[in-house]
């Protein structure tokens, strides 16, 4: 494979000697522009907790416990002082273990470079690491995916959660909430 930074420096040099053409030749041979269409993404909170589930709650690309964000929500709700949340997750206003913590979906292969919009392309990571990856592929940031958790050694607290809903109707008030119940019923 070009070094692509090499092959920048070989159409800068083409460009300087007025030679616009060689130039794009050599892009379009060794560092072409492909075009991609965007699938979009649905992230309905039943997908993402069957994701979740399937993945055991394990962070796909370190390896590290996760917990359902519903979980962290409750405890934010119970103990707003020491665990606070923020709606659009401001690190001056948001405990961190919401960005370590919470389970999020990633495409491994990132929408926006042409992957599926699909639990085969979905996988189970942190806020953080999810933020971290961006865009670029797994080869590109040279990070490999670990094996996938099991329930029974790891809920992420979900099973917390459903004992606590099902225990504290006052849960049945917070619209966010009652989906996470209903998305977790319906496993």
């Amino acid at each position: 494979m070009d070094d692509k930074a090499a092959v920048l420096a070989e159409v800068c040099a083409a460009l300087s000697r007025d030679r616009p053409g060689e130039a794009s030749a050599v892009l379009r041979k060794r560092y072409p522009f492909v075009p991609i269409t965007n699938a979009g993404r649905r992230y309905l909170v039943r997908r993402m907790l069957s994701v979740f589930v399937r993945d055991g709650f394990i962070d796909c690309y370190s390896g590290a416990r996760l917990v359902c964000p519903a979980a962290l929500r409750l405890i934010s709700k119970r103990l707003p002082e020491q665990f606070p949340f923020q709606l659009n997750w401001r690190m001056d206003a948001c405990h961190i273990g919401f960005w370590e913590l919470a389970a999020t979906i990633d495409h491994v292969v990132p929408v926006a470079r042409g992957g599926a919009d699909d639990p085969s392309n979905s996988v189970t990571t942190s806020m953080l690491r999810n933020s971290a990856k961006a865009n670029f592929t797994l080869d590109e940031l040279g990070w490999k995916r670990h094996a996938p958790g099991g329930m029974k050694a790891w809920d992420g607290l979900l099973g917390w959660f459903i004992d606590q809903a099902n225990a504290d109707p006052a849960i049945r008030d917070d619209r966010y909430l009652v989906a996470w119940c209903t998305a977790a019923r319906g496993l």
